[in-house]
């Protein structure tokens, strides 16, 4: 995946923009921040998920997402590893990510345009 694929995915999104915020491309949704580019570096982006939506992206695609270091990656931002993603792993990422910030009228009004897919959180290994 590149940087301009997953500008692409996030900009098919509904009423999705780029802007930029501390150096560098991130995607809202009526100025909220959905996902961005280029953190910690080009090799990167990010997605923002909650904690246990970040678990289950991470055991599906464990190549692909990483947990932010820090306490951002504890409350759910999720780096994606452009080079390891595939639009299969990074489109529910952002489907996800984009539901997780947008208004619920705006969630309720897209529900056509994108699916109601939610990766399901494991039970922790004991």
């Amino acid at each position: 995946m590149t940087p301009e694929g997953f500008r692409k995915l996030a900009l098919v999104l509904p009423e999705a923009e780029e802007s930029a915020h501390m150096g560098h491309p991130d995607f809202r949704v009526r100025g909220k921040i959905f996902a961005t580019l280029g953190a910690p570096d080009a090799s990167f982006g990010m997605v923002t998920l909650t904690p246990e939506q970040q678990e289950g992206f991470v055991d599906k695609w464990p190549k692909v997402f990483v947990p932010v270091k820090g306490g951002w990656g504890l409350r759910g931002a999720t780096n994606v590893r452009l080079g390891a993603a595939t639009p299969a792993a990074l489109r529910p990422a952002l489907e996800v990510a984009w539901r997780n910030v947008a208004p619920p009228a705006l969630v309720r009004s897209a529900s056509g345009e994108i699916p109601n897919k939610r990766p399901r959180a494991r039970a922790p290994k004991t």
